[in-house]
């Protein structure tokens, strides 16, 4: 089933352009109204925003439509993602509605739709929308936009439930590195809750700021600062504060195939770490390096990968009865503890072991022995499927060949940006940048493309 607004992580693009103009968020409030009112006479949805200039004028847009359909709209402001989700599922909301682009600069934005479930809609539920919102983009829908008052206690009431999950955590010195997104007051006030010394970078947002130069995808600038500083650790987050990257006391950086080895073990010693048919498994996507698969193997946890995307990870978290699973970006779930990736709440868990073991990044992560990786991102001016791509499929295969069963090959469209992103893997740090450039100079020379 094809879609032309939704992607793996809801509708995303360029702010004030379709399909992120007025009248189609408009059109989307309207045609989320709609189906909100088939599960309840006077529906309310929860909206927040991430830091981006073009959030309050998307989330008026949004709350105008969702009026027109008599749903009523509540406000949280500036909220992490995972923020929206825990209030859509504890809360009297029908739906959330979450306006960020997540790690993409500050231009792009999206729209990311949660059931009272907390969980991101499936896709059959997505092309229902889709289907309704692009009628009414077809019959002119009319922007009419509404004022949204921040209603403050709900960014509490989502920080209450994640300082509950933890003990105290006097004693840590951290950086936390907010990425000038949603993250920069709810860190430092989370992390000073529980009694950490903190030290917040990139916390004043302006708009046009949010993941430049800083946060989850460039995790040196936290790095450089835990060592300036002599922190004991430090984390960054993207601009929803979905996903979260660490650099140990040494300056390591430690990404999210590192933080499942971490908590994985540590669920696995405390007995929950669930699988079906009672194996101990962790989920994660094919992206994941090959080095986790062994420390995991090691112990006797099975991996699971799925294709790129949070969601696929959750749908086959759920699907195996998995307790935990992620990605390499920094996106872990806890289903213990919530529905989709959490940055703040990954934070707590690797500080709350850190704490409990007396150990630190760099001893928590020694058995991690990571394969050479090397990932191309080759920007595209045309879509058309891989297969058909002789250059590319020939350079794809004698890359295969010469690896053979030391490495990995993963050629794949971003379901995000225009990108096809070349991902090759393997022991010998040679081969993997002879093959994983000689793959993307095929692509762009068939796709038309340019970095």
């Amino acid at each position: 089933m094809g879609k032309r607004l939704f992607g793996t992580d809801g509708i995303r693009g360029v702010a004030g352009e379709f399909p992120l103009d007025a009248p189609t968020a408009h059109a989307a409030g309207i045609a989320l109204g709609e189906w909100a009112r088939q599960h309840s006479d006077r529906p309310d949805v929860v909206v927040g925003i991430d830091t981006r200039e073009s959030g309050p004028w998307l989330a008026s847009a949004i709350a105008g439509g969702l009026s027109q359909a008599g749903a009523r709209c509540h406000f949280a402001g500036v909220i992490t993602t995972p923020g929206v989700a825990y209030l859509t599922r504890t809360e009297a909301f029908v739906a959330g509605v979450m306006i960020s682009a997540s790690h993409n600069p500050y231009q792009d934005n999206g729209v990311k739709v949660f059931g009272h479930t907390g969980y991101k809609l499936p896709d059959e539920e997505e092309h229902v929308l889709e289907t309704e919102i692009l009628r009414l983009v077809e019959q002119g829908a009319a922007p009419a936009p509404v004022a949204l008052p921040v209603e403050e206690s709900l960014a509490r009431r989502y920080l209450d439930y994640l300082a509950s999950t933890c003990p105290p955590l006097s004693g840590i010195s951290l950086v936390a590195d907010c990425g000038h997104g949603a993250a920069s007051q709810l860190a430092p006030r989370l992390f000073e809750r529980l009694g950490a010394d903190v030290h917040a970078i990139c916390r004043a947002p302006d708009g046009r700021n949010i993941n430049r130069g800083c946060g989850a995808l460039h995790p040196e600038a936290v790095r450089d600062e835990v060592l300036r500083r002599g922190a004991g650790l430090g984390v960054a987050f993207d601009g929803d504060a979905d996903r979260a990257i660490f650099a140990s006391r040494s300056g390591r950086i430690v990404d999210g195939d590192a933080v499942l080895l971490v908590c994985g073990r540590a669920l696995l010693e405390r007995g929950r770490l669930t699988g079906d048919n009672g194996t101990p498994m962790v989920v994660a996507t094919v992206m994941s390096n090959l080095g986790l698969e062994k420390a995991l193997a090691a112990r006797g946890v099975k991996l699971v990968r799925t294709p790129v995307g949070d969601k696929y990870v959750l749908e086959e978290m759920l699907r195996r009865n998995a307790a935990l699973g992620g990605e390499q970006s920094g996106h872990v779930i806890f289903r213990d503890y919530a529905t989709t990736g959490d940055g703040l709440l990954t934070a707590l868990r690797v500080l709350q072991i850190m704490k409990e073991t007396g150990q630190d990044l760099d001893a928590l992560t020694a058995e991690m022995v990571m394969h050479p990786q090397r990932l191309v991102n080759v920007r595209v001016g045309a879509r058309r499927p891989l297969e058909e791509l002789a250059l590319t499929q020939a350079e794809i295969h004698e890359a295969e060949r010469a690896l053979n069963d030391s490495g990995r090959v993963l050629v794949r469209f971003s379901g995000t940006e225009p990108l096809v992103r070349v991902m090759v893997e393997a022991a010998d740090a040679g081969q993997v940048d002879r093959y994983a450039e000689r793959i993307a100079a095929a692509v762009r020379a068939e796709l038309g493309g340019a970095n």
